[in-house]
């Protein structure tokens, strides 16, 4: 009897884990999270200019709280998402599907946040191709196993080795933020000798000549790609309707404004996140013809019918459209 008590209490923790909280719902409170590099632009700007207040007091919300979080990898964003420590999670499109699978569609996509490439970079001049990786290579991403970067290096995998051998350079990740990624990298005096990275850590790695580029996530997925997202649940969604609403036009805002104030934007990227880096140099990255600001997802389902096919996601989507909210539906997404 105390074992089958046993059994279901850990039934019923396991399912409470899954299903968001509702604890802290309430109109007019908006706790977002957000990662490193120049990805998540769009929200420096709205935090420098303050277009969630102005959104909502335009829908009459004229006390609206807004409160940040920095966090990093999908794992603790997801976690904290769940546990209603935060409303809105920005993370890669392999840790929202691996939440959206797992909460059967609880969760879905406010908006993409840019299209940008990831590069695989490395110290090891040896490394051409991942045919060249030895298992005492290893390779930094954001979140072993689930981040957008983990996809994309299982993608290229599966691509370089065949199909059913997408996990083939798993065993050499490690999780690591891209900020000490890039400095171990850099080091060249730790393990690791590669990174699966993102805008502006691969760009400033690359200025050493030791660092070169083995791939970019473009050509693993044959164009531009959306690899970062802004997501949160399906009862957030519904019972704070102006809230999201306010949230959703600033993206909009904040996109728009960063494609038409490249210069200024750079300015802002270095104040709001207290950057070293050169604002030209910044502006350079957000200039390049490969970066582009915008809410709408692009090859998205790349990813979604990947992870089905191999077996890391149980739910099937049909279409970009099956896990996004319909404030996005009107847009020529994929």
């Amino acid at each position: 009897m105390l074992k089958s008590l046993k059994r279901l209490a850990a039934a019923a923790f396991a399912l409470t884990a899954l299903v968001p909280s509702t604890s802290a719902y309430g109109e007019g409170l908006i706790r977002i999270s957000q990662q490193f590099g120049t990805l998540y632009l769009p929200l420096h700007v709205i935090r420098d200019q303050n277009l969630i207040e102005k959104h909502a007091r335009a829908l009459g919300l004229n006390d609206v709280k807004v409160e940040w979080a920095q966090l990093s990898g999908g794992d603790a964003i997801n976690a904290a998402l769940l546990s209603g420590s935060i409303d809105i999670a920005a993370a890669g499109i392999g840790p929202f599907l691996t939440l959206w699978d797992r909460t059967d569609g609880a969760v879905k996509i406010v908006a993409g946040l840019a299209n940008q490439p990831n590069y695989l970079v490395t110290n090891n001049p040896d490394i051409k191709s991942l045919k060249d990786f030895k298992a005492t290579d290893k390779i930094a991403l954001p979140a072993v196993g689930v981040s957008v970067q983990a996809r994309i290096l299982q993608i290229a995998a599966e691509k370089e080795f065949g199909k059913g051998n997408q996990n083939k350079l798993d065993n050499n990740t490690i999780t690591l933020a891209h900020p000490d990624a890039t400095a171990a990298l850099l080091s060249g005096s730790t393990e690791i000798t590669a990174h699966v990275s993102n805008t502006p850590f691969q760009e400033q790695a690359l200025k050493d000549p030791k660092i070169h580029k083995v791939f970019s996530s473009y050509d693993v997925l044959g164009g531009p790609v959306t690899p970062t997202y802004l997501y949160t649940t399906t009862d957030w969604h519904e019972q704070n309707p102006k809230t999201f609403q306010a949230f959703f036009e600033a993206v909009k805002e904040a996109s728009a404004w960063i494609e038409a104030n490249k210069k200024a934007a750079a300015e802002t990227y270095v104040r709001v996140e207290k950057s070293k880096l050169e604002a030209s140099f910044v502006q350079s990255l957000i200039e390049a013809p490969e970066n582009k600001f915008t809410v709408v997802p692009s090859r998205s389902f790349a990813f979604a019918d990947f992870l089905y096919r191999t077996g890391a996601i149980k739910k099937k989507a049909e279409g970009w459209k099956d896990y996004t909210f319909n404030e996005l539906h009107n847009e020529s997404g994929s």
